[in-house]
């Protein structure tokens, strides 16, 4: 293992590893332990009892963040022209079809989030291999691809942030900045864990939430405690 610094030794020492912790507790302790120059982002890593490969096991879904991820998320909306004019006024910040679509051919994906229309999917099927793998494919499970443009983009613009159950079991999200309170962190944690919980698939057994891990970019991870969900 590589020798940590003495910031990072310093911020070791001040986790319990025999404790878990609550999420007011862990939001707090995250802030104390992060050193880094940059406002790092804070996230959260759940691991559920649930086996990604059924079907009828996949956990995703959306949650409104109620004070947001505490980054500008920039959203490009693919649209007929008789929409571009609802998607700009709702704050996307490129709008427009087959520029972007040659653009993204080309490797382009400088955004966020993707929102389109039913119509204009069929468009983005080739562009799977470049979407795909970087999350960035609408789907209408996610409400990235409605008739209803102008209020998607608003959605995601304050702070409405999708998730997904990856093939290991564990959801990883974004929940805000180092730089908000720990007040501020600590709800968006429970919003995301009381709607991670609401999404609970029937087929699921035993144990559900098991493990919670709260950590920033640069700091080691918090346990939290699962009975506490």
């Amino acid at each position: 293992m590589a020798k940590l610094t003495k910031k990072q030794k310093e911020a070791h020492s001040k986790i319990d590893k025999n404790k878990l912790y609550s999420v007011e507790e862990a939001s707090a302790l995250v802030k104390e332990i992060t050193n880094t120059k940059f406002d790092a982002s804070v996230e959260l890593a759940v691991r559920l009892g649930v086996d990604p490969r059924k079907a009828n096991q996949m956990v995703r879904g959306v949650v409104t963040l109620p004070h947001g991820p505490g980054k500008d998320v920039k959203v490009l909306a693919l649209v007929t022209p008789d929409k571009e004019a609802e998607a700009k006024e709702a704050g996307a910040d490129f709008v427009g079809l087959d520029e972007y679509l040659d653009k993204i051919k080309n490797g382009w994906t400088d955004v966020d989030v993707i929102i389109t229309m039913p119509s204009v999917m069929g468009k983005l099927g080739p562009l799977g291999r470049v979407l795909g793998p970087r999350g960035l494919m609408p789907n209408p499970k996610t409400g990235t691809v409605t008739m209803d443009v102008a209020k998607a983009v608003a959605e995601v613009k304050a702070g409405k942030i999708d998730f997904k159950v990856d093939k290991t079991g564990i959801v990883h999200a974004a929940i805000g900045k180092v730089s908000f309170s720990a007040d501020k962190i600590a709800d968006n944690a429970n919003e995301l864990l009381d709607t991670l919980v609401k999404l609970k698939p029937t087929a699921a057994k035993g144990v559900y939430v098991k493990t919670i891990y709260m950590s920033s970019t640069m700091s080691p991870s918090v346990a939290l405690d699962p009975k506490a969900v």
